[in-house]
């Protein structure tokens, strides 16, 4: 998704007295709007109690010399603050940065104006009616900065010229912003209630125990120990950042987040107790009794840790530390420590599901499932937790109750290929008949004995790509041509950030996207709960899945040649292929996912053919769009442009005459909707500026519709319009941000994608 350029204004810092010495106070805490208030703002009679109260700076990340307490995101911004003077300064002066324009009052008076912008601070002296205006006791300061281009600040301090404070440093934000947005779903959620579904459909016990609701909580310095008494309770699965979580703290990167709850365990002697952790953002360590039974770093897919050596019969006291930088190398995707434009709130902590398993001594870890259209066949390798223990492994497939194939013959779960079942006219899965096999999984030993079983399913398709009539190289489903149709979906939430709200939710937003005629979701930068695939397979919904970016990028040159890589280092880049082939083992097995995407827009692009060449050899079985709108490089299937408002490619018969060439980034027209925005306070926005009215943003879709028709025609072969959601900032969304609102019908949207999918 391509970034969108903010101008952001200057911020205004308004100290308390004249103070000579370093003093926090000097942050404020100040009254501000960044809407136009009445004439009379400036006066000490104003009544500001709606006015928002924040601490300065306020201002853009990477402004020069700014010190940022409070980010400022529009165009213009309103200060106030009282003053107290105990003595009137020997040389009164203003201290102040600014970027850019400013007018500066003092009691009702102006007293100072500066245009253009500075890059550090310096001392403006008052003249001698501006000092008239200062008076023994609280002085209202207010302040006017307006915007126009690049970074932005405003801090300003009354001082004597021959005493300029040394200013403390800005304060670190502790809370995020607060939305008053929320879902219907968000709104039901409970301690009791809060994601109790099954986690792992592909893999599924009958016993288990699902782990959510309230833990304790809390927060330390990132060196010290484990805290012996708790802040309060946070509701699991949803990031402390979230509205849902109950608390909505930001953890900054010098802390530690703990969290602590008791669990049951019967400890059956023979048997093992798994404790199972959906996503946790980003590196934690598992204790249990007060042993550490595990650690994993990487914030966005599943892992298991063994904890049977510290549990005990009864109640057992698991605890979990987390750190979590948001920076650096890390892969963080969407997230940001400075909300913006395409950035959005981080995430920390837990935000899936954590449940308990008690199996066997000897247990399935997972299982492979790869099919094939053509033969008609299901191919299933099972993986354990011991090499050296014997047995067979037995598979039996059913359509619904009625069995339809089973293994002849027990392969020995050692085999190295694994088990193939051959189907007699297998029903294959596709977007309009997403047709579903039942598996049931027995581990057994040589006598006959059930050592583990678990239930799973398989979608028979094949994934492929062919040249059409004219050349054009095609995305094929069973053999078939099939034109990819889709959103880019992000997959946030104004209640649980990362975590949708319910199980619920997320059918919600797939049967929208079905219903409206796409027959494709491209998951962006985000690894959603295993679930959340399982709908897509149900419901027959293809999925281009993006690996999770972050970390530095290179010059962005999108498909022109001669591109470049970042220079990653050898212990980054196996963090990052650590983290890709964690997603891919845990989603490997879904039909519903055609494509992976290594790489967008440059974000973190590094190794690309490297890369590319080990998903393509780890993965044979799907396609790979190796940078979606990035730097295109010769590897994989795909070469994807990005392109906004309207869709368009740059095409190269001969560059691209071995690629499936897809418009993979298009659209992302605005439209505002009055009480449903993340905050109406802020520069909300679309790509190609807003539109006047609804029947404009209407039009607008339907021109690059239009387009992406004739572009079907030239040889695309997919289209990928932004997106499902209205997500934070971003108003370009089919939905708003809490899908209350549709701005454009599914049935509406139907009848427009005629002529894109069968």
């Amino acid at each position: 998704m391509r970034p969108y350029i903010f101008f952001l204004l200057a911020v205004v810092t308004l100290g308390v007295g004249v103070v000579h010495a370093q003093d926090n106070s000097l942050n404020g805490p100040w009254k501000m709007t960044v809407r136009q208030p009445a004439d009379n703002w400036t006066q000490l009679d104003f009544p500001d109690a709606e006015w928002t109260e924040a601490m300065g700076g306020f201002g853009s990340p990477g402004t020069p010399g700014a010190r940022i307490s409070t980010q400022w995101r529009t165009k213009d911004i309103w200060l106030r603050r009282t003053v107290n003077v105990d003595a009137i300064p020997a040389t009164p002066a203003l201290y102040l940065h600014h970027d850019e324009d400013a007018e500066v009052y003092l009691n009702g008076k102006k007293i100072a104006t500066f245009t253009g912008y500075t890059s550090d601070y310096f001392v403006h002296k008052l003249d001698d009616a501006a000092v008239k205006a200062i008076k023994k006791g609280d002085n209202l300061l207010a302040v006017h900065c307006k915007q126009t281009t690049g970074g932005q600040f405003i801090d300003v301090h009354l001082i004597d010229a021959n005493q300029v404070p040394e200013l403390p440093a800005p304060i670190t934000p502790t809370d995020p912003f607060k939305s008053a947005l929320i879902t219907q779903w968000g709104a039901e959620v409970t301690a009791d209630n809060a994601w109790q579904e099954y986690p792992r459909p592909q893999m599924v016990r009958s016993s288990w125990t699902n782990l959510n609701g309230n833990w304790n909580y809390a927060i330390t310095k990132q060196d010290e120990p484990q805290p012996t008494s708790w802040s309060g309770k946070i509701l699991v699965p949803f990031c402390i950042e979230s509205k849902l979580s109950g608390v909505q703290r930001l953890l900054n990167a010098n802390e530690t987040l703990w969290y602590e709850r008791s669990f049951e365990a019967n400890s059956t002697d023979g048997r093992r107790t798994l404790l199972h952790f959906e996503a946790v953002d980003y590196e934690c360590h598992i204790y249990v009794n007060g042993q550490e039974v595990g650690s994993h770093t990487g914030g966005n897919t599943p892992f298991t840790v063994d904890a049977t050596r510290a549990v005990r019969p009864g109640s057992n006291q698991l605890v979990v530390k987390v750190h979590d930088t948001t920076a650096g190398s890390q892969l963080r995707g969407k997230q940001t420590l400075y909300p913006e434009g395409i950035w959005y709130t981080r995430v920390s902590g837990i935000w899936q599901t954590v449940w308990l398993e008690e199996v066997p001594s000897v247990y399935l870890t997972d299982v492979s499932i790869t099919t094939d259209a053509a033969a008609g066949t299901i191919s299933i390798k099972p993986k354990r937790n011991k090499d050296n223990v014997g047995g067979q492994f037995e598979v039996v497939v059913k359509d619904g109750s009625q069995v339809v194939a089973e293994s002849d013959v027990a392969m020995s779960v050692a085999a190295a290929d694994g088990l193939t079942i051959k189907l007699d006219s297998p029903k294959l899965w596709s977007p309009t008949s997403p047709h579903l096999y039942d598996l049931e999984l027995r581990w057994t030993d040589d006598s006959g004995k059930v050592l583990d079983q678990v239930t799973s399913y398989a979608g028979i398709r094949s994934v492929g790509k062919v040249q059409d009539a004219d050349g054009h190289w095609r995305f094929t489903l069973n053999g078939e041509i099939l034109f990819h149709w889709g959103p880019l979906d992000q997959g946030w939430w104004p209640d649980g950030l990362l975590t949708p709200p319910s199980d619920e939710a997320m059918r919600f937003d797939v049967q929208y996207l079905q219903d409206a005629g796409f027959n494709m979701i491209r998951k962006h930068i985000k690894v959603e709960p295993r679930r959340y695939y399982y709908h897509c397979d149900k419901m027959g919904m293809l999925v281009w899945q993006d690996q999770v970016s972050g970390g530095r990028g290179p010059k962005w040159t999108r498909l022109d040649p001669n591109p470049s890589d970042a220079k990653w280092s050898n212990a980054d880049h196996r963090q990052y292929l650590a983290e890709f082939e964690e997603m891919v083992d845990s989603l490997e097995n879904h039909p519903s996912i055609v494509v992976w995407v290594p790489f967008n827009e440059a974000w973190g692009q590094h190794r690309t053919v490297e890369s590319g060449e080990w998903i393509a050899q780890r993965d044979p079985s799907r396609l790979v769009n190796i940078a979606s709108g990035g730097n295109f490089w010769p590897v994989g299937d795909v070469v994807d442009e990005h392109r906004y408002p309207h869709p368009g490619f740059p095409f190269d018969p001969q560059r691209y005459a071995d690629y499936i060439k897809v418009m993979g980034e298009f659209g992302g027209h605005g439209w505002a909707v009055k009480g449903h925005l993340w905050d109406a306070n802020r520069d909300n926005w679309g790509y190609g500026g807003l539109p006047q009215s609804a029947e404009e943003y209407k039009q607008r879709y339907l021109e690059s519709i239009r387009l992406l028709k004739e572009l079907k025609g030239q040889g695309i072969a997919a289209g990928v319009y932004t997106q499902t959601t209205d997500v934070e900032g971003e108003i370009n969304g089919l939905m708003t941000y809490d899908r209350k609102v549709l701005k454009l019908p599914a049935a509406e949207l139907k009848q427009i994608h005629q002529g894109l999918v069968p």
